[in-house]
């Protein structure tokens, strides 16, 4: 799914060719062609955890701007939508009680409940898109990056860090969302999650973005060409 630029890349259906950066948000995943000739075109499944405020979410965002055959997988969340997000874009916002009923159900390939709000990823489009050999990034906390990691052993796991506690803090706050008690909380949450770094496979440190953007591309591209074990062998 490598090589080509993003602006340059097409999807061919039965209809028409459609450029791939206007198909990205409206994708249906019963035609996207089928790439299951072999194990190695079996897309990947890629985990970004880090702190709130770290910039996890606009690296992930950039990433699949920059690196075509990379996909994000769309977050159910029981928290209330931020400015300029949208539904089943940015997240799938469910109720708590409707996400409840959908654990009941084991619609979830993972979740866990985070700063007092349920954050879950949903099974069906993660694994049709792997199927298709596209590489899904998993964009969740620590609790649900270590239920990934027991389910699906073969997964890579990245942590974003901050270059400090202090710089996140200052992050937290132009941001400009959340009440002192909420930064404080947020910042002990950041402080625990820091000490679980050595669960993971890659860190990247966002102190320079693009340089931190170079990194997360490295290790997507670096993957892709890992021969998996049981091909290896």
């Amino acid at each position: 799914m490598g090589g080509a630029c993003q602006s340059d890349l097409i999807l061919q259906t039965n209809s028409a060719i459609i450029p791939y950066y206007e198909l990205r948000h409206r994708i249906n995943y019963e035609m996207i062609p089928q790439h299951t000739a072999s194990p190695l075109d079996r897309g990947r499944l890629f985990v970004l955890s880090g702190p709130s405020g770290v910039g996890k979410g606009s690296l992930l965002k950039a990433l699949i701007s920059y690196l075509p055959g990379v996909e994000r997988s769309v977050s159910a969340t029981t928290r209330a939508p931020r400015p300029g997000e949208q539904e089943g874009i940015d997240y799938h916002f469910l109720s708590r009680e409707q996400f409840v009923e959908e654990i009941a159900e084991n619609c979830f390939f993972e979740y866990a409940e985070y700063n007092r709000n349920y954050y879950g990823t949903p099974c069906k489009p993660v694994e049709a898109l792997r199927a298709r050999g596209f590489d899904v990034v998993l964009e969740i906390e620590v609790q649900g990056a270590q239920i990934v990691r027991s389910r699906t052993p073969d997964a890579v796991l990245i942590f974003v860090q901050p270059p400090s506690l202090a710089a996140l803090e200052d992050r937290l706050r132009k941001r400009g969302t959340d009440s002192e008690e909420r930064i404080a909380e947020r910042l002990r949450i950041a402080e625990a999650e820091l000490s679980c770094l050595p669960l993971y496979d890659y860190s990247v440190i966002n102190d320079d973005f693009n340089q931190a953007l170079d990194q997360l591309r490295a290790i997507v591209i670096a993957e892709r060409c890992r021969i998996p074990h049981e091909v290896a062998s």
